[in-house]
């Protein structure tokens, strides 16, 4: 790597060669495979048993990445914290897409491993980590047609239950059963083995139902899956529906019930906006890299571009706003993995600024390669669109600011 970033120079050595390793992997690996599944003409092809996605992944779970969240007490990379931010912020410099798909396909996995199961982590985590195949996919699904970003403000999730399409789940003798669906925004979707699912029980007896989280192979009797999505940027993430019809899971298979289902929620919400905060950090750095080295090699007035003073004033202002970045998702990360409960509100303010400065500085770097930035033969083109589709993603940055702002407002 040409410099330290800032921030870098108080790295712990270990962390350190964590950068370097995972930066020369983003840039050999990720980023050319992200840049040739985005040019394919449907995401069919992007999923088909031939496709570079699963060479990507392959390689990805040689070198154990996809065990970045199993602790290391189970065989996995434990990362957490500044370790965290430094793997995610690398992946994402090299594509969001590909990033965000290793990154949520330990989730299912990882959370099985806190509930400290032995039986359960003996059948599941340990294959999982032991997996070089990418036989083991996990996915993450909560949004369903009925609603997406709206669970965020409301972490009781105490929606109504006779809504279509809600995913609910019921007791059944000494299990559950699990029936609905999922919209087709979960990311790993139509390629997932396993799902860490929100569901609802259904209302009883004057009783508003409250929120579960199970853990769901997607080998058993009655769930089934939708084509994946075809979408404006991001193209490398599969993501697509996930059905259920009357699955029938053990009771051990819940992990969180109505009773935790508060602090779970914002648990997880809280790592979902600090990971998107990291991964998009290193978005804005590509962006600003690419605007840096195409200013000093293209000529227009008789010098590079660079030597004129309104491209640096753009330059200066994109460079502040990835140093912004990192200053936050990593301080973010640190706080809260330090902490007895996760608070969402510094979650909320790392993903919303993070993902907005991602977007500006890619807008900024595409305006700065002018034509040549609208041209798909160019990788900000790519950058912007992903860039874009952050704004929306694991909650929109509206919805995400006012419940970061509740959170604030409630403090005790």
């Amino acid at each position: 790597m040409e410099y330290l970033e800032l921030g870098d120079k108080e790295l712990a050595p270990e962390y350190r060669e964590l950068k370097e390793n995972v930066h020369r992997f983003a840039r050999d690996v990720l980023r050319p495979a992200a840049v040739a599944l985005d040019k394919l003409a449907s995401p069919e092809q992007v999923i088909a048993p031939d496709s570079r996605l699963w060479q990507f992944f392959k390689q990805a779970w040689a070198l154990g990445y996809h065990t970045v969240t199993i602790p290391a007490e189970y065989g996995g990379l434990g990362l957490h914290g500044v370790g965290m931010q430094v793997f995610l912020e690398e992946l994402g410099w090299g594509s969001a897409d590909l990033a965000l798909s290793l990154g949520v396909a330990s989730f299912p996995f990882s959370a099985l491993a806190m509930t400290g199961n032995p039986r359960l982590i003996d059948e599941y985590v340990t294959p999982f980590i032991q997996d070089r195949e990418a036989r083991h996919i996990g996915c993450w699904p909560v949004t369903e047609p009925s609603h997406g970003s709206d669970w965020a403000m409301a972490l009781s999730a105490d929606y109504d239950p006779a809504t279509p399409g809600r995913a609910t789940i019921r007791r059944d003798g000494d299990g559950y059963v699990i029936s609905g669906q999922k919209a087709p925004w979960v990311s790993n979707g139509t390629i997932s083995t396993h799902g860490l699912t929100y569901l609802m029980e259904p209302a009883s007896s004057g009783r508003q139902g409250g929120g579960a989280v199970a853990f769901i192979p997607f080998d058993l009797p009655g769930v089934s899956k939708g084509k994946p999505l075809n979408k404006l940027g991001q193209r490398a993430l599969n993501q697509g529906e996930i059905f259920f019809d009357n699955v029938r899971v053990p009771a051990e298979y819940v992990m969180i019930t109505p009773e935790t289902f508060e602090y779970g929620a914002a648990a997880t919400l809280t790592g979902a906006n600090s990971t998107m905060a990291a991964v998009f950090t290193g978005v804005a750095r590509s962006a600003f890299d690419l605007a840096l080295e195409y200013s000093r090699q293209r000529v227009q007035g008789g010098v590079p571009i660079c030597e004129h003073q309104l491209v640096q004033k753009h330059l200066f202002e994109m460079f502040t706003k990835v140093q912004a970045c990192r200053t936050l998702s990593r301080a973010v990360l640190a706080h809260n993995d330090g902490a007895a409960i996760p608070e969402l509100e510094y979650a909320c303010a790392a993903k919303t600024f993070c993902t907005q400065a991602a977007f500006e500085v890619a807008s900024d770097a595409l305006q700065l390669f002018g034509g040549n930035g609208l041209s798909r033969d160019y990788p900000i083109e790519k950058i912007f669109r992903d860039a874009r589709a952050s704004l929306i993603e694991d909650g929109t940055n509206d919805v995400l600011s006012l419940a970061g702002a509740r959170r604030i407002i409630d403090r005790a």
